[in-house]
């Protein structure tokens, strides 16, 4: 099969913008909680409670700061930017400006200052909003040689109150007469990808992309969002200057679910948040399910019940595995003596892990990377099902995604309603459909949809009775010096099904053989030295962490990690070597983009010396 799509849910957008769901929503509904605040909380935030927002309420609020743009100087068609975390203001803000036809630029928080200049030259921001002092700085290092930028807000300095002091004469016709004047095409926001295999480009993002994609969405999912009856409710944490992010925002405020705000989305401070938050369903990447799962693995070792875990584990893919099968039709589903077993693990195990989530997640959407089918397994059986999805910048989000109920485990699902898939001779996998992006700043001509509306994604897949399953990048195929072609995905994924394992880099091009670049959760490498059946207390006399002593047992640890991997592919395409490194990859050091994906040519060049090694 190379080509394959499905009749779209929704009718196009034939008039307005994004804001208006707002204004809609508390005319009709004014009472409903559409978005909840925490308060501050002995403990600061992280202990506050959850404070609702009326319709009505966030309406009045989007009103009055989208008064005070005007009163500031912002006109119709103008971009920008916002350098901040994900919060409550973010969404105010974007809200506010799609409401006097304003342009959304999107600038990741941890942006260097010649990734700020570039953003702000391409996209001709007028105006950006900050989060703090220091995002202030690193804009002040840039914006000497950005002529067309005027106004700078920072919120931890009170600019929504200043400017919506500033906007009391301006009278509300005026926002109104700005919005009315908003149509699907009009650009909501220039989105910049993420960098993984070059510098950001700017996407050119409409009104109807943004609506298409989530109205998609709501009309064919909104089921799994939450019980029969109940308002959905989800905690935004993914970074809303990402594509990913902002679309969960609009999906919220178009459908009337209520939604909250986390800006750290790392796991000490979410998994707090989630438990007080209690979301009906969490939008996420990969990287956030593999370390619910290594934590659970961690708390069941240090209480003396990991062969409990365990078994638990494989109940739950055996389960899993059969109603995959009942679903698709290729078996009758889990025996008795399976449901038995299943239902003994979930008072055990499986309750626990949903307690991680809030209490009321049974349905999970993750998107930025491909989910390994057995993680996608182990949570489906606890009770949590993954939705796996793909998509890019350019598609504004999700292009696929897991049909409901009937979900293909290792797949990231068929194409939306509306979009069509087609794998080329070389195996890309390219797209067409209403939320492909309508170009890009200051794009190349050959850069974005072909005429056809066919968009090259740059990844390499195929697809299965209309499932989608992704190898990798195209750009990542490496090719051996003895000819032999290798996807690292497979590879990279297994390793980091290891507990100790937190990030795999498999290198080869030109090489003689494959090898690895492998980092260590430090959290799982403090309890493994203390609970590991045979590291405890052992020397570090032998082997090397990139310069650092470790013990021979933990090397034989990774050994078997690798092993484990190998078994997947052909002995040509294993790999023969690894490097453990000291540090992590993040997105503070450049290893990483702010979506969580590995910059392999920045890995590449930083450890040029320890890859040589490899091949000494």
């Amino acid at each position: 099969m190379r080509e394959y799509s499905l009749p779209p849910l929704v009718d196009p957008v034939y008039e307005g913008g994004l804001a208006d769901s707002v204004y809609e929503t508390a005319a009709r509904e004014p009472g409903l909680p559409q978005l909840a605040r925490r308060e501050e909380g002995a403990g600061g935030l992280r202990d506050g409670a959850w404070r609702p927002m009326t319709a009505a309420a966030f309406r009045n609020e989007v009103l009055a700061l989208a008064k005070g743009l005007l009163a500031d100087g912002i006109r119709f068609g103008e971009p920008v930017a916002v350098m901040a975390r994900t919060s409550y203001e973010w969404t105010l803000f974007s809200y506010a400006l799609w409401s006097v036809g304003a342009r959304v630029v999107t600038v990741y928080p941890t942006s260097s200052p010649d990734q700020v200049r570039r953003i702000l030259a391409s996209s001709g921001a007028c105006a950006i909003v900050v989060e703090n002092e220091q995002h202030a700085m690193t804009l002040g290092s840039a914006c000497g040689t950005l002529p067309s930028l005027r106004r700078v807000w920072q919120l931890d300095t009170g600019c929504v109150a200043k400017l919506t002091s500033a906007g009391t004469p301006v009278a509300d016709e005026e926002v109104h007469r700005h919005r009315r004047a908003v149509t699907p095409d009009s650009t909501a926001a220039l989105i910049y990808t993420s960098g993984t295999t070059g510098p950001p480009r700017g996407c050119v993002i409409t009104h109807a992309n943004l609506a298409v994609e989530c109205d998609t969405l709501l009309k064919g999912w909104r089921q799994l969002m939450a019980e029969p009856g109940e308002q959905p409710a989800i905690l935004a944490f993914l970074p809303m200057c990402h594509v990913y992010g902002l679309m969960v925002s609009v999906l919220c405020l178009r459908g009337g679910v209520l939604l909250g705000h986390q800006s750290d989305p790392a796991p000490e401070a979410l998994l707090p948040a989630l438990a007080s938050f209690r979301p009906t369903c969490v939008f996420a990447v990969p990287y956030i399910f593999e370390r619910i799962f290594a934590r659970a693995r961690r708390a069941a070792e240090e209480q003396g019940r990991l062969r409990l875990f365990e078994q638990a584990v494989r109940t739950a893919e055996q389960y899993a595995e059969a109603a995959e099968q009942r679903a698709l039709g290729t078996g009758p589903g889990p025996g008795p003596a399976l449901r038995v077993r299943r239902a003994l693990a979930d008072r055990l195990v499986y309750r626990r892990i949903r307690a991680v989530l809030g209490g009321r997640t049974r349905n999970v959407v993750s998107g930025g990377s491909t989910l390994s089918r057995e993680l996608g397994l182990v949570f489906s059986g606890a009770g949590i099902t993954v939705y796996d999805g793909y998509g890019l910048t350019e598609t504004t989000a999700a292009v696929t995604a897991q049909p409901p109920e009937r979900p293909r485990f290792g797949t990231v699902g068929r194409p939306l309603p509306g979009t069509s898939l087609h794998i080329a001779r070389d195996g890309e996998v390219w797209v067409r459909g209403r939320t492909i992006c309508a170009g890009y700043v200051a794009g190349a001509a050959d850069e974005g949809p072909r005429p056809d509306g066919w968009l090259a994604t740059g990844d390499v897949g195929y697809l299965d009775d209309g499932y989608l399953v992704i190898t990798g990048r195209k750009k990542d195929v490496i090719v051996t010096s003895g000819g032999e072609t290798v996807a690292p995905l497979v590879l990279e994924e297994r390793l980091r099904a290891h507990p100790l394992v937190s990030q795999a880099l498999v290198v080869g091009e030109d090489r003689p053989y494959i090898a690895a670049l492998v980092t260590l959760d430090p959290d799982a490498l403090e309890h493994w030295q203390r609970y590991g059946r045979t590291g405890r207390g052992s020397g570090y006399g032998q082997g090397n962490v990139h310069g650092r002593s470790i013990g021979e047992e933990l090397r034989r640890e990774i050994d078997r990690a690798v092993a484990a991997a190998n078994s997947a592919v052909s002995r040509a395409e294993s790999i023969r070597a690894f490097r453990i490194l000291s540090e992590e990859f993040s997105v503070d050091n450049g290893m990483m983009t702010p979506s969580l994906k590995l910059r392999r040519g920045a890995i590449v060049r930083m450890y040029a010396a320890e890859i040589d090694e490899l091949y000494a």
